[in-house]
């Protein structure tokens, strides 16, 4: 029998693409792929993940870290570590995906039953739109700040809904115009995107990285700026109460990519293309955008006598308006290059998974997009503290207890072996009562037990005791432990039974 570490770079690919059409459960867009179809190289994975990772919320993760108190070197270490942590699921999920040449929905089949994926599907696929459209919004604002400088009357114009006025939503509604068009043209439109802007990228950080050095005479104060939880600093001692839930939420960063990915690695020659492309490019390429983040806006208190951390409002003080344009287009291309990827490609697979016959990945792509819009991202945004440890955190304990459950039965109980036509059968080996299996749904809920009451009491629906507020801060380890715990042993013991 193979171990864990022969399972994971074994690099063998077989083509399942047994006719399994007629099915119900099947569509184009969620069967398996043949070999013809997995040209996805090490590079490809690498630029996969710079690209995602060169976006506004990644420049701007390490603001609420150290307003909260930590140096820039804690933040930027926390900030490395969690995406170190994220990696194992990530490359563990993905592993199937590259095998079978099956998305995230199909991979959660084996686990939660053919019609019970669905449960799991839908979560990814809700957090996936709140995202789509908290960059959708950042490219529009971006787009509003650039139309502003050109016409300033625009920036006075008054509200005319939900407090924006006409220009703010004509700004957003185009940048979510240009999204639906990508997705139209569909995945190779979006290897393209982050083929071409992951280079552009590096090469943008590094020039605004030049700027700051040489207009601020070296990068500000706040690299020398000590960690409030220092000795005689304000918050002596509370370093380690700070640090475990500023982890928590680093993971949810990526914590739906972490099940997804085998939207992405279903296109790998080999796992040792998947695994390492993103071993050498995730945690480096997040630690090292977040570290681009602090060092600038700590230049921008010497330029400009306070710390701008949005990217979008420092690049409008330029004042070359070539310089000016050019900086906005990329940012623009960038945030849309991210949003595709991150956003689009997961939940277009759940969506259609929900309804195979009728919901292609088109069409899966223009509901993420209808939800995007109607989750309001400008009020997800409003308040960058709630958004990092309300959001982040909170969806990060549902979805660790899907990782849980997924890395339990694919590599425990199935030792990576899986039978590609069940999938897709009703009344199959992956059927279980009436397509659903109740022992991953219970599994799911006794993950999310523990941390349910700490997610209530903090974003304020319910007082609860202290120690549920401790256990929160834990969330995705915890979940994840549970559920995989629960559901190795209820399906150990049913198997016995």
């Amino acid at each position: 029998m193979k171990n864990l570490t022969d399972l994971l770079l074994d690099s063998e690919i077989h083509d399942h693409t047994e006719p399994v059409s007629k099915s119900p459960y099947w569509n184009k867009d969620i069967a398996p792929l043949g070999k013809a179809h997995r040209t996805w190289g090490t590079k490809d994975y690498a630029v996969l993940w710079i690209g995602m990772s060169a976006c506004v919320p990644t420049y701007m993760l390490a603001s609420s870290l150290i307003d909260g108190g930590m140096n820039w070197w804690q933040a930027v270490l926390t900030i490395f570590l969690g995406n170190a942590i994220v990696l194992v699921p990530m490359i563990l999920n993905a592993h199937a995906g590259t095998k079978y040449g099956i998305p995230y929905p199909v991979y959660c089949r084996p686990s939660f039953g053919v019609l019970g994926a669905n449960v799991p599907a839908v979560l990814r696929a809700l957090v996936a739109c709140g995202w789509f459209g908290i960059q959708t919004w950042i490219g529009g604002t971006a787009i509003y700040k650039l139309l502003c400088i050109a016409y300033p009357p625009m920036a006075g114009a008054a509200a005319i809904f939900q407090g924006l006025n006409a220009g703010q939503w004509g700004c957003f509604l185009l940048f979510w115009t240009i999204n639906m068009a990508v997705i139209y043209k569909g995945v190779e439109s979006i290897r393209l995107l982050l083929n071409i802007k992951a280079p552009l990228l590096i090469a943008l950080g590094l020039v605004l990285l030049a700027w700051a050095y040489v207009q601020a005479g070296g990068f500000g104060a706040m690299l020398a700026t000590p960690s409030q939880f220092g000795a005689g600093q304000p918050k002596e001692g509370g370093f380690w109460a700070f640090f475990f839930p500023a982890l928590t939420a680093n993971i949810g960063f990526w914590a739906t990519l972490s099940l997804n990915i085998p939207d992405f690695s279903r296109y790998a020659k080999s796992q040792k293309d998947q695994a390492l492309g993103q071993a050498l490019a995730l945690p480096t390429s997040m630690g090292l955008y977040a570290f681009l983040g602090v060092a600038v806006t700590s230049a921008t208190v010497v330029i400009y006598g306070r710390a701008i951390w949005d990217p979008v409002e420092l690049i409008t003080n330029f004042r070359n308006p070539f310089a000016l344009a050019l900086a906005l287009a990329a940012l623009c291309l960038a945030t849309l290059a991210t949003n595709i990827a991150a956003n689009v490609v997961g939940p277009a697979n759940d969506f259609s998974h929900l309804w195979p016959e009728k919901i292609d990945f088109k069409t899966g792509g223009y509901i993420t997009g209808v939800v995007g819009i109607l989750i309001q991202p400008w009020k997800l945004i409003a308040d960058p503290t709630g958004y990092i440890f309300k959001w982040l955190v909170a969806y990060s304990a549902l979805l660790g207890s899907v990782g849980g459950i997924l890395i339990a039965d694919y590599y425990l109980l199935r030792r990576t072996k899986l039978d590609v036509r069940a999938l897709y059968e009703k009344g199959g080996a992956y059927w279980y009562a009436g397509g659903v299996n109740g022992v991953a749904l219970v599994a799911l809920a006794m993950g999310c037990a523990p941390v349910l009451p700490g997610f209530l009491g903090t974003v304020g629906l319910m007082k609860v005791s202290p120690i549920w507020i401790e256990l929160y801060h834990y969330a995705w380890f915890i979940s994840f432990g549970v559920s995989f715990s629960a559901y190795r042993i209820f399906m150990k013991w049913g198997d016995n039974s």
